[in-house]
């Protein structure tokens, strides 16, 4: 069940609990056909063709980046290895994610993106420490790469998702 919620509602599954399941399957939709739908929000999840998101005028993207939110709103996090390592490069964790695949009862292969300053630098999103995500470091995100990296998880655990960009990764299919 999401968001650690195990309780029925008149004997049926809750329908809220499969929302971010939804949402990444309707992603991965999206980044597949590319319909023309838009919605009112403009950095809805939802938002129709691919592109789309915060830029309209972008054609061309084929990855729409989103950020996944636990129970206690704090956004998932995973390691990755850089496909093309830059010098002095140690960066290793991410909270952005682009879906690869969804299977099963809400499954899915996320690839791990690599987030990247405006110059195209990667960007520590750890704290001083290296224990916690620091939310000031998220916020000096402007480019994403792709990473070596994928994590397959159950959508049913989280309670959110945030859509960030429609970008082009380059992504063969």
């Amino acid at each position: 069940m999401g968001c650690g919620n195990n309780e029925h509602v008149s004997g049926h599954h809750d329908k809220n609990q499969r929302c971010v399941c939804d949402v990444v399957r309707a992603i991965k939709d999206i980044q597949d056909q590319a319909e023309n739908n838009c919605g009112p929000c403009p950095t809805s999840c939802f938002l129709e063709p691919l592109g789309g998101l915060v830029s309209p005028s972008r054609n061309n993207a084929d990855t729409r980046v989103f950020m996944l939110l636990t129970k206690d709103g704090d956004p998932f996090k995973a390691f990755f290895r850089d496909l093309t390592p830059r010098p002095h490069d140690n960066d290793c964790v991410s909270v952005f994610f682009r879906v690869e695949d969804i299977f099963d009862n809400c499954c899915a292969t996320l690839r791990v993106l690599e987030p990247l300053d405006a110059q195209r630098h990667g960007v520590n999103l750890l704290n001083g420490d290296g224990t916690k995500i620091d939310f000031k470091q998220i916020c000096k995100v402007r480019n994403f790469d792709l990473t070596g990296s994928c994590v397959t998880v159950d959508l049913n655990c989280f309670c959110g998702i945030e859509c960030v960009a429609d970008v082009f990764l380059d992504v063969c299919d």
